[in-house]
């Protein structure tokens, strides 16, 4: 436990010194080791606290938080066991790989911008290991939301630019919009259960005492918290257009970390999930809805870094799609795997931007011979990410797939399985525009600096290896886990599935490079064939301009209803008030000359009057 209290510990201790002494943040370059040092601490002891899980198995540490008279009282507390020991090292590992690229990429910045960069880092990384170590629900949210504010000063690092500042502003409220679920569900489960405490949950809803309606809504409460993290329809928006922060910045959020954060925390309460039919039943129906469409608007995007972007959300609703099947570990499998691969290829589309200063394919190609070892990188995550064999991206997303049609969901299995043939295709095309396309690129584009390069070159190796007994281990410590405490079963999917998926990789493949890397057919004229549906997809299937006519409608016309009011009939009658008393006070100002003889005048007049009311009466 004292390792996970240290892997906890340490960012937290990088950002206070960097945020209370000034002369540290504003040198820059120190800053940033400062920043490394802490996270490479906190991941040797997130790995020491996983292996301390697997020799003697969960553990929990509490302290009591606030008192209550009238209820239990809220205790603040780590649990330390397989799934949050997994994640732990998931996330500083990340991390580290993302703050030493960073080094590399951010090295332009100026001293006092690259302090506050890794100062940001630093906290987002102790949210991040907060959240995974919590050990009940409202101490969870606490940690989520300050992971929600990590992720909007880092999406908006380059807040002079309008575009970064509105992409910061719309994922802070998308996902706070979701978060309004999370605490009606964390409070709602507390009045139905009586705690906060996960395994406490888990044990009421196992003998009946946690059921009903109470139960639904708490568990889909949590879900709508998740969706939002997690980028699931409708909450999707935020994403793409949170590229406008720095690369090493996209790799940390949409890899093992915020985005992560949702499908993490629907692992964690899947015991909760299997007594809930039709919240898991929203869940699946959802993420295939997600990972299709989201597949979908990848076929036409320009920029390399949104395509990984949609790539994202797809493979998220791959992981929430095996959480409502009832697949839970599968999901947290497939979650492992892509983070490493979608690390990979963001720091990869990274090193192609520090190169050419462009995000655009089409301002691309024929980059593999100056970059050999980022096409070598991303040409590895491309391959993961479609499912090619014998990567770890082939491995995770079949059991995924099994997960999906063991338990009986026949059309979310075909809809997945169409998304994977989407998947190869998009991100091939993106290869083949990026590194072998027919345009000559920049010819003075040049490798990127060893120090972008090591990184890249450990998150590859990572992706190559992870597949081969990955889903044994990952099963094993879901197995030491109060959320899986029968463990998952690591067996062989049907023979059926990884033809499948594989055949669908490959015919995706190779459509992809029939078109662009041969030219067979061409895909101008396809798209102007298909003019109208290429609109619906650059346009994002209109979703985003639903919202914005939503906002229009529900927010901006009533708050200029509310604004007249305000201004014309609430100020009209103070402003009309104001006038009147102004104009009385100058005719009535008159009669305070100041001279003492006009005084007297008024004084013999009062009496004068007052005498002839008294002599009248």
């Amino acid at each position: 436990m004292i390792w996970a209290i240290v892997a906890l510990a340490a960012p937290a201790l990088a950002l206070v010194a960097i945020g209370l002494i000034p002369p540290l943040r504003r040198s820059g370059r120190p800053a940033a080791w400062v920043s490394v040092a802490a996270i490479s601490a906190a991941l040797a002891a997130a790995a020491v606290a996983a292996a301390e899980v697997v020799r003697s198995g969960p553990a929990v540490r509490e302290v009591l938080w606030a008192p209550l008279h009238s209820f239990p009282p809220v205790r603040f507390g780590i649990l330390l066991d397989g799934l949050s020991a997994t994640m732990a090292v998931l996330v500083a590992g990340v991390a580290l790989a993302v703050q030493v690229y960073s080094l590399g990429y951010m090295s332009g910045e100026s001293r006092p911008s690259l302090g506050r960069y890794f100062a940001y880092h630093s906290l987002f990384a102790f949210a991040m290991l907060g959240l995974v170590l919590s050990h009940n629900t409202l101490q969870t949210y606490v940690f989520w939301e300050l992971v929600g504010l990590g992720s909007y000063l880092l999406i908006g690092f380059w807040f002079e630019r309008p575009a970064a500042a509105r992409a910061a502003l719309k994922a802070f409220w998308t996902t706070r919009l979701g978060d309004v679920g999370f605490a009606v569900g964390v409070v709602v489960l507390w009045a139905a259960g009586g705690t906060f405490v996960f395994s406490e949950l888990f044990e009421r809803a196992a003998d009946g005492s946690l059921a009903g309606p109470m139960l639904a809504v708490g568990v889909a409460g949590l879900y709508l918290g998740a969706a939002g993290k997690s980028a699931q329809f409708p909450f999707h928006v935020w994403l793409p257009d949170a590229m406008e922060g720095p690369t090493p910045v996209s790799a940390l959020i949409h890899a093992a970390t915020m985005v992560a954060a949702g499908v993490y925390l629907m692992v964690r309460i899947a015991p909760l999930l299997a007594h809930t039919p039709t919240v898991s039943a929203w869940v699946l129906g959802i993420g295939c809805l997600t990972a299709f469409l989201s597949a979908t608007m990848a076929l036409v995007e320009r920029d390399v870094k949104r395509v990984l972007a949609y790539s994202t959300v797809s493979q998220l609703g791959y992981m929430m799609a095996a959480v409502g099947a009832g697949a839970a570990g599968a999901a947290f499998f497939h979650l492992s795997t892509h983070a490493l691969f979608k690390a990979l290829l963001f720091l990869a589309a990274g090193s192609l931007i520090h190169a050419l200063h462009t995000n655009d394919l089409f301002e691309m190609g024929g980059l593999y011979k100056r970059m050999p070892w980022t096409a070598a990188t991303f040409l590895i995550g491309a391959l993961a990410l479609a499912g090619v064999f014998p990567l770890s991206g082939f491995f995770s997303k079949d059991e995924v797939l099994a997960g999906v049609l063991d338990h009986g969901h026949r059309f979310a299995f075909a809809v997945l399985l169409a998304t994977a043939f989407l998947t190869a295709f998009y991100i091939f095309r993106a290869f083949w525009l990026a590194f072998l396309g027919g345009r000559d690129a920049d010819r003075h584009a040049h490798e990127s600096p060893p120090v972008m390069l090591a990184p890249m070159a450990v998150l590859a190796a990572g992706t190559a290896l992870a597949g081969l007994g990955g889903w044994r281990a990952i099963a094993h410590m879901l197995g030491v886990s109060v959320s899986f405490p029968e463990g998952v079963h690591a067996g062989h999917p049907p023979a059926i599935v990884p033809v499948l998926g594989s055949a669908a990789a490959l015919a995706g493949i190779a459509l992809a490079w029939s078109g662009y890397g041969r030219g067979l057919w061409s895909p101008a004229a396809l798209r102007a064939q298909l003019a109208p549906a290429v609109r619906v997809l650059e346009r994002r299937w209109f979703i985003d301009d639903l919202f914005l006519a939503l906002y229009r409608a529900l927010y901006l016309v009533p708050t200029r209803i509310v604004g007249w009011f305000d201004r014309y009939l609430v100020d009209g009658v103070v402003n009309w008030v104001t006038d009147r008393t102004r104009a009385a006070s100058q005719a009535l100002r008159v009669t305070q000359s100041g001279r003492v003889q006009d005084a007297l005048y008024f004084l013999v007049a009062g009496a004068i009057v007052l005498l002839a009311l008294a002599a009248r009466s």
